[in-house]
């Protein structure tokens, strides 16, 4: 008599959304503090922080971001999204711009320092980055499927 071997569960494509939202969200936060403290990895050696550093906690922040949208987008199944996350998902997208355009702002000639010099990271461009990290948070908190109004069921009496 052969032997049946138990075959492998089936998995939706939204759990797999989920999973690859999860992974490329841990992916994005390890870049990001990459970026943001490279101690934590004995990296550091400048004592300011410049252009590449910027650049990798910007490209960590937006990998956040995209894997937020995957794993929150997977949570709706098959429920249409209504406007607050709509908003939500446009606000997460508007406060990564906000903070790569003031982390990056001496390159895009908007900072203190011009070009020619050595891009710098102040108090002002910190400050602009969280606050693009903030509304990133809110637009998530908008577009998480929780929040949503779900129809109840009725509670009527059946007539004889």
């Amino acid at each position: 008599m052969a032997q049946r071997t138990p075959s492998a569960p089936k998995i939706s494509s939204r759990t797999l959304k989920k999973r690859l939202g999860m992974v490329i969200s841990v992916l994005g936060l390890l870049v990001f503090l990459l970026g943001a403290t490279p101690q934590l990895f004995g990296l550091d050696r400048s004592p300011v922080v410049g252009f590449v550093q910027i650049g990798v906690f910007s490209l960590g922040l937006g990998f956040l971001a995209l894997g937020g949208y995957f794993t929150l987008d997977a949570l709706w199944r098959d429920t249409p999204k209504n406007i607050a996350a709509d908003i939500g998902i446009r606000l997460v997208g508007t406060g990564y711009v906000i903070a790569i355009t003031s982390g990056l702002a001496d390159v895009f000639g908007l900072g203190t320092r011009p070009l020619p010099s050595v891009p710098f990271f102040g108090y002002w461009q910190g400050a602009g980055v969280l606050i693009g990290q903030l509304i990133m948070i809110v637009g998530f908190v908008m577009f998480s499927p929780y929040w949503a109004r779900r129809p109840k069921p009725s509670k009527q009496k059946k007539r004889r």
